[in-house]
């Protein structure tokens, strides 16, 4: 004696035990809100720094209380909106290497040794 399976049977196709159409699967659903990325951005709040930027910062005794970390995100909103992929945003004395696209800090120079430093690979300057 076989037993009915509904997940064999082929969309509209009717059930043997009622002898009514299948349910029609429903069209997804548009999606509406904030995207993913605007609420983990708003959890986060501002930019990231990586792992070899917080080591630059502790080791050369950079400040970062919020008044700097407020114009570090100002600054790196503003490069974003002129397209911006990697940029250097100057606050103060302190230069600090952004990913733009993914708001991570990659590295931070102070003023004692911007001197002794070339940024490459950046197609952006901000003075924030």
């Amino acid at each position: 004696m076989s037993q009915f399976n509904p997940a064999l049977l082929p969309p509209g196709a009717v059930g043997p035990a009622t002898g009514t159409p299948a349910a029609a699967p429903q069209a997804p659903k548009p999606l509406s809100g904030p995207a993913f990325a605007e609420v983990l951005q708003a959890k986060t709040g501002g930019v990231q720094f990586s792992g070899h930027a917080l080591q630059r910062v502790q080791r050369r005794g950079i400040e970062l209380d919020t008044q700097t970390l407020g114009r570090l995100d100002a600054g790196v909103a503003r490069a974003a909106t002129k397209g911006s992929r990697e940029s250097v945003v100057f606050v103060d004395g302190t230069a600090f290497v952004v990913s733009v696209s993914n708001r991570t800090v990659i590295t931070a120079v102070d003023s004692q040794h911007m001197r002794e430093h070339v940024f490459t690979n950046i197609d952006s300057a901000v003075i924030a």
